[in-house]
């Protein structure tokens, strides 16, 4: 099969097609397609070494991809990277400054670094910067007296200097307590009404779910789910039923099972699960809208609930859920993927490599 272009519009700010990275015999990162449009909050999430942190590195030319595509702006990491990287603000791991300098100081440093010409407009997106990440008033704070929380929101102030379309942030909620991460949700919250898009990497789920409006799940480097936050919650709705009996709970699981066989397709799963008293609860997977038409099945078979009422959908439930099924064969599928991209293995062999290595 020929590799195939991406999919992408002027609204579409990241687009993959087969992304694959392999370590020896590890697919990191396996026949990867992700669609990112302008103005998303995307949450990128899965468990630890599921391929988010290679991903992101992919996308930033940190590492190339064994196989596959990464279009940002509709321009390809493989040749236009230095285009790419003018309109991206990026904090892949935790961000590093001096100490006993103050953090306006830090920003000054990095400003330069960067290129950025020093005078009056430079003076003026330092305070800008620092205004969107609320730390204004403590510019003058030495960086070592800074708590966990401002320092990653300074990490963002440096990556908002160049004033980016596109703003990754891997894990920027690591290691915070509560507070913390209120203040970077606010934060994701500032960029996105100032009209950036967001790349959100994190296993926090319900900040994700708080600020995210698309997401994306990975597990062992594939690809599990993605879409609108919205339709996905929908799709992990739940019914939980009670009866007085637990062998009457048992045989509603059955009819249930029986119904799925026989063409209900709404009905996703059933499973029973412990609840208060230890009563057994019978969990359902469908929307909380055919909690009457299961009330009526189960009365047709002589069986009344106790109780019965939806249980709204969580990325948490649904986190769950993908991450525990099987993944697919990675080694196999990103083999494929190498084999179906000779075009991209010519030119990533003529660039030097300066890093094979990366983080999962």
């Amino acid at each position: 099969m020929d590799d195939i272009a991406p999919a992408y519009d002027d609204r579409t700010v990241i687009s993959t097609s087969r992304l694959t990275k392999v370590f020896g015999n590890l697919v990191a990162v396996n026949d990867l397609h992700l669609q990112v449009m302008r103005g998303d909050v995307f949450g990128f999430l899965g468990p630890n070494g599921s391929g988010k942190t290679t991903t992101i590195r992919m996308l930033l030319g940190l590492i190339r991809p064994t196989a596959g595509r990464a279009i940002l702006f509709g321009m390809d990491t493989a040749y236009q990277l230095p285009d790419i990287l003018q309109r991206v603000g990026a904090i892949v791991e935790t961000p590093v400054f001096y100490p006993y300098l103050s953090g306006l100081d830090n920003l000054r440093v990095i400003a330069a670094a960067s290129g950025m010409m020093s005078g009056k407009a430079n003076d003026r997106r330092l305070a800008e910067v620092l205004e969107i990440v609320e730390l204004r008033s403590y510019e003058k704070l030495a960086y070592r007296k800074y708590s966990l929380g401002m320092k990653q929101r300074l990490g963002i102030a440096a990556a908002l200097l160049t004033d980016p379309e596109l703003v990754l942030l891997d894990e920027p909620t690591n290691g915070l307590d509560p507070a913390g991460m209120i203040e970077i949700r606010r934060l994701i919250q500032r960029l996105s009404a100032l009209g950036k898009t967001i790349f959100l990497s994190s296993h926090i789920l319900y900040e994700v779910q708080q600020v995210c409006n698309r997401v994306a799940i990975l597990q062992k480097g594939n690809l599990m789910k993605q879409g609108k936050v919205s339709e996905l919650l929908r799709s992990s709705e739940q019914i939980e039923v009670r009866l007085e009996r637990e062998d009457e709970t048992h045989y509603a699981l059955h009819l249930l099972q029986q119904a799925r066989e026989q063409g209900a397709d709404w009905i996703a799963g059933a499973r029973i699960e412990p609840g208060p008293r230890g009563w057994p609860l019978l969990i359902i997977g469908a929307p909380g809208s055919r909690s009457s038409e299961i009330n009526a099945m189960l009365a047709r078979n002589g069986l009344f609930a106790a109780e019965i009422h939806p249980r709204e959908g969580s990325l948490e439930a649904l986190f769950l859920e993908v991450t525990t099924a099987p993944a697919p064969d990675g080694t196999r599928v990103g083999m494929e993927a190498l084999a179906d991209a000779p075009a991209f293995q010519a030119t990533f062999q003529t660039m030097p490599d300066n890093n094979r290595g990366g983080a999962l």
